[in-house]
């Protein structure tokens, strides 16, 4: 059975991740439950990138924990992690390019342990739901730019994860293409019965996509809140909002 049982949670609790003297992550916690999208803003460098890359197992975290409902996740190696049921994509496109976009999304569901029909089952009825059916048997590599984007959160959504961690998955996007995102975003996190947490620049898809904003600056927690008490926080003005007007 493929579907996961409702109700997981995400937690992270004090984490803190340094390099020699640069404090990239200083005591962040939050929490994230299926069936919600939590939005992580901030200016360059305020450590959301960082943030994600410890959660996932890729980067060990200094101090603090992670927790995948009762699982907890710190310090395991990023293919544990993926187990636990966290799956992402990169600010960077990380697609196999001489590969096609069916066998990309094979791939990742072969990865979590699902037999090959079934994995070509799961692919192909992600590319439909993407609108990237038609491009199946094309390499990956030579897909428009923003259908990559797409082929990137098919593949995470192959791994059935119990939460999904975007980082930036409008940058390079026009206009017209991140109004199509947030069409394909938005109901995510209801019929998958995932957790979304979303790392984005483009603060009109942040703030009609996500229920909840936390807001980072110099890696430290600034504010948390709706997307309306986000946007009035003096705080989250001076350091963020205000440079964007």
């Amino acid at each position: 059975m493929d579907a996961k049982p409702s109700g997981s949670i995400l937690e992270v609790r004090g984490l803190c991740k340094h390099f020699a003297g640069l404090k990239a992550v200083e005591d962040v916690s939050f929490t994230l439950r299926s069936g919600e999208i939590l939005g992580l803003i901030g200016p360059n460098g305020s450590g959301k990138t960082t943030l994600i890359n410890v959660v996932t197992g890729l980067l060990p975290a200094t101090n603090g924990t992670v927790h995948v409902d009762e699982y907890r996740t710190t310090g395991r190696p990023p293919h544990r992690v993926a187990r636990a049921g966290l799956a992402r994509t990169f600010q960077t496109i990380r697609l196999f390019k001489d590969l096609t976009v069916l066998e990309n999304v094979e791939v990742a569901a072969v990865s979590m342990g699902f037999p090959r029909r079934k994995a070509v089952r799961i692919a192909r009825d992600l590319l439909e739901e993407m609108g990237l059916d038609q491009w199946s048997a094309r390499l990956a590599g030579e897909l428009p730019f923003g259908h990559q984007r797409k082929l990137e959160i098919a593949r995470a959504l192959a791994m059935k994860p119990k939460f999904l961690m975007l980082d930036e998955p409008a940058a390079g996007l026009n206009e017209e293409e991140s109004d199509l995102l947030l069409e394909l975003l938005g109901p995510i996190p209801e019929t998958k019965k995932v957790g979304v947490l979303i790392v984005d620049h483009d603060m009109r898809l942040m703030m009609n996509l996500c229920g909840r904003l936390h807001v980072l600056n110099y890696g430290q927690t600034i504010a948390q809140g709706t997307p309306d008490e986000v946007r009035c926080d003096p705080q989250v003005v001076s350091a963020y909002l205000g440079s964007a007007g």
